[in-house]
């Protein structure tokens, strides 16, 4: 096993309160602490906890977020590559939507160093909290917008289904303004397939700073969607139709029906 170490851990959605403990660990015994954040306040915090924190490089300019997602990969394995403790800290779940995250325990496990990563809470978690679903009462699908779209991926509607990421449909690149309404359209037009144009979803994100701020939970008309207003950290909620039907021989088959 190599000298250096790295150590993935998540922030949370809400400063500081979602911090678990044993991410706070890490971070302030780390050699080096390396983030990608949502927001300043969240990196001059993390600062405080260890005067070595720096931010990932996150260039904008290119035309793939792959591009990016590797540089940041680099930057956390030059570090590695020292000889240090490394800790990594991502926005929400570090393995939830952060392919860098991934990437750089994949790499440096093939190159010999240890490489571990913690849970933390993610924008699910808020969801279900925030909305008042549980995925334990009729299941839940969750997929990436344009992955659901463009792969036909298979759905249960009589289950809970969560997309993320609505504002990217269809870009490989990074966010601009207003280039979300095609995407918008075309998903609209593909769950009008299955569900009531009345059906109600919702456009959801988790709030960073509460109790000052409340999160977002915009409950519209599915055929509203497209004019509605979304940014680079909506969700999707798209409820059930209605409890899915019982099978009566497998009650009988699992004894449930005497």
């Amino acid at each position: 096993m190599q000298r250096g170490s790295l150590t993935i851990v998540g922030s949370g959605i809400q400063l500081g309160g979602h911090l678990t403990l044993a991410a706070q660990a890490w971070i302030k015994q780390a050699d080096k602490v390396l983030f990608a954040v949502a927001d300043p306040v969240t990196a001059k915090w993390l600062q405080t906890l260890n005067p070595t924190a720096e931010a990932l490089p996150y260039n904008t300019d290119c035309d793939r977020r792959r591009q990016t997602y590797g540089e940041m990969v680099d930057r956390m394995m030059e570090a590695v590559r020292s000889g240090g403790t490394i800790c990594g800290v991502f926005y929400g779940h570090p393995g939830v939507f952060a392919d860098p995250a991934h990437g750089a325990i994949a790499q440096a496990r093939r190159e010999g160093y240890s490489a571990l990563m913690l849970p933390g809470i993610s924008a699910e978690d808020c969801l279900f909290a925030d909305i008042g679903i549980d995925p334990g009462k009729g299941g839940c699908q969750n997929f990436e917008a344009t992955d659901f779209l463009i792969r036909h991926r298979k759905f249960d509607p009589c289950s809970h289904l969560i997309l993320w990421q609505v504002a990217l449909i269809g870009n490989r690149g990074f966010y601009q303004e207003g280039s979300e309404k095609r995407g918008l359209k075309v998903l609209t037009e593909v769950l009008q397939q299955i569900y009531p144009c009345q059906h109600e979803v919702v456009i959801y994100e988790a709030a960073v700073y509460y109790p000052v701020c409340q999160p977002v939970i915009n409950r519209i008309p599915l055929h509203s969607l497209p004019q509605a207003k979304v940014t680079t950290v909506s969700t999707l909620y798209v409820p059930t139709i209605g409890p899915a039907p019982v099978d009566q021989e497998m009650m009988v088959r699992l004894g449930m029906k005497q």
